[in-house]
């Protein structure tokens, strides 16, 4: 591995298109009992599941995370705490929305909601994961390891890659982290905190490919 943040080339943005890919699970969505809204650096997460809300999807939502290296300084109250706010700001009703302020990692977004959600009287039968684009196989790997009996949805803003890093405009970061969840879609089966997913032979290619180029930061124990 390259210590040297690499330059992005036009073959690694076609590597990373195809990580992006394969991270979105392309569910079709329906109305399910509860949302959970999954922290992270990016709000408009929280303002596509302001929308979704407003759709008619779910009636309630927990939006769950504390802070992590990539969002203390964005998010300094933490990620579940600013987004309470966004979605407010967007018309939410605060009686729709729970907030989870202590997750640190995507197990603990699973489990602290579900734990807060048994505390409010709810037991879901149907959840919909609403995550960055690039993370809804993740989200959904680990919820079916540790909620197993719920019917998962995974849902995002619907955008391209292109228009997601302009968007974002940290594009190291966004190639850097889908490498990161890649590799923990990889490895996380055999440590028991997700269940496992086929990973097509092209996909592991790029993945070898963007992490022999160094796009490292977000590898476990990086």
């Amino acid at each position: 591995m390259s210590n040297t943040p690499p330059t992005i080339s036009d073959e690694h943005y076609r590597l990373a298109e195809r990580i992006w890919d394969y991270h979105r699970m392309g569910h079709d969505l329906r109305p399910v009992d509860v949302a959970v809204v999954l922290g992270c650096h990016d709000l408009g997460v929280a303002a596509c599941a302001a929308k979704l809300y407003q759709a008619g999807f779910f009636a309630r939502m927990v939006l769950t995370g504390g802070n992590s290296p990539s969002t203390a300084e964005v998010f300094p109250r933490g990620e579940a705490v600013h987004y309470r706010q966004h979605v407010l700001d967007l018309g939410v009703p605060d009686e729709a929305v729970l907030v989870e302020p202590r997750a640190a990692n995507t197990g603990q977004n699973i489990t602290l909601s579900r734990q807060l959600l048994a505390e409010a009287g709810l037991a879901p039968a149907t959840v919909m994961l609403v995550t960055m684009p690039y993370m809804q196989r993740r989200a959904y790997a680990t919820t079916r390891r540790v909620w197993p009996e719920v019917t998962v949805v995974c849902a995002s803003e619907p955008v391209g890659f292109r228009d997601y890093l302009a968007g974002i405009g940290d594009d190291r970061l966004v190639i850097d982290t889908m490498v990161g969840d890649l590799q923990r879609v990889i490895e996380y089966p055999d440590r028991g905190f997700a269940v496992e997913q086929h990973v097509p032979d092209d996909v592991r290619a790029a993945y070898r490919a963007l992490v022999d180029a160094g796009f490292t930061s977000r590898l476990i124990g990086a």
